[in-house]
């Protein structure tokens, strides 16, 4: 036999779970809850009727859901003992109602405010992780459900956050939240928030140090073979080539080739305003990026900041080569400004845009195409 007592700590620990609370605040299938009370043996009766008795009077007074009482015959008992057989919960109110826990009623008061603020998109997110919102003001919760519903991909245009108008919040706002709306960005642009890095995504300045990876292509250049610097040193001082060659990804190293005069820095991303800085005066700047949505915009970016830039492997041709090793892009990037791509590279986004599978990575480009076309390039 199971008390009122029991089974509520049993249903504030099904509570806890993530999974159960999901289906159960965002699905109808799982209403109403059936949750069996057990019955007595015919010792207990007989020998325990007062206990018995005790445990039928608690359940009489349950109020939340409804208690179902069945008949059941004993031997030696004349006529058959009405007893409690299983508690019905009807719905998610009722569930925490039923768990007689203060923590649980708080959150779930906290939980039913976010979910009627926010896209349907985010719901099982916030449902799932709690983690996301719990111990913070629920003024600052509805804050950043409000702006993670107005933020879109590029809309920083280069400048710092703390510089961003018409979003009602700080930089410091930002930084105390960024966790969870780089999150609930990822419910609505398919986990592009993440994937870039949530300053990167909004293409919003760093104004922190950024470390890339830095590889020269010939002897001599550096005293190591590869090392890591800020980005605020690479806008100052000048690296020791004439040559720079930007590559997106770092997973890309290995697929350079030795080049005169060249050295590779690695995996900027979005963050390239240390393209600006003097120590970038004079040099030959090249840009290998993705084949994607992604990959043109950051060359938009790049080129922005440096008119000179080259770009290279970003053909159509090239894609046209590789295209079944192609993807599908799950998020694009925004909208930007596409004055900075030459006349092919906008018809060549174009014909991404208009692919099922329009995202060809960097890395299966095979190491001789890669290897010929920068050279070819660079060197001539």
């Amino acid at each position: 036999m199971k008390s009122p007592t029991e089974l509520a700590k049993q249903l504030t620990r099904q509570w806890q779970n993530n999974k159960l609370r999901v289906q159960r605040l965002l699905t109808p299938e799982p209403w109403p809850l059936k949750l069996a009370i057990g019955k007595p043996t015919s010792t207990q009766v007989l020998q325990q009727a007062a206990s018995v008795q005790q445990h039928i009077q608690r359940w009489r007074q349950v109020a939340v859901g409804q208690v179902v009482f069945e008949h059941k015959n004993y031997r030696r008992f004349a006529e058959a003992v009405e007893l409690p057989s299983y508690w019905q919960i009807n719905s998610p109110s009722e569930w925490v109602q039923a768990c007689q826990d203060a923590a649980v009623r708080h959150e779930f008061a906290v939980l039913s405010q976010l979910i009627s603020a926010s896209d349907s998109c985010m719901h099982e997110l916030l449902v799932r992780e709690r983690s996301l919102w719990r111990h913070k003001p629920l003024n600052e919760l509805l804050a950043t459900l409000t702006l993670a519903g107005k933020l879109t991909p590029g809309c920083a245009q280069g400048q710092p956050l703390r510089l961003l108008s018409g979003y009602g919040v700080d930089t410091k706002f930002v930084e105390r939240h960024k966790t969870l709306l780089r999150r609930l960005l990822d419910t609505r642009f398919a986990e592009a928030a993440s994937e870039h890095g949530l300053l990167n995504f909004l293409d919003a300045l760093d104004e922190n140090d950024h470390w890339l990876l830095v590889r020269p292509l010939a002897e001599g250049l550096l005293p190591f073979q590869r090392l890591r610097l800020a980005s605020t040193e690479l806008a100052q001082t000048a690296l020791p080539a004439t040559r720079i060659l930007l590559v997106e990804n770092e997973r890309c190293e290995h697929l350079l080739p030795p080049l005169h005069d060249c050295i590779a820095v690695l995996g900027a991303g979005f963050n390239l305003a240390w393209l600006a800085g003097q120590a970038l005066e004079g040099k030959q700047l090249y840009y290998w990026g993705d084949l994607d949505t992604w990959g043109l915009a950051m060359l938009a970016r790049a080129r922005q900041l440096r008119a000179n830039v080259q770009a290279v492997l970003m053909t159509q041709e090239v894609f046209t080569d590789y295209a079944d090793f192609a993807v599908h892009e799950p998020q694009r990037a925004g909208d930007f400004d596409q004055s900075h791509l030459t006349y092919n590279e906008q018809a060549l986004l174009a014909h991404l845009q208009a692919q099922e599978q329009g995202r060809l990575e960097q890395e299966f480009i095979p190491l001789e195409r890669v290897h010929a076309e920068i050279t070819g390039q660079i060197i001539e």
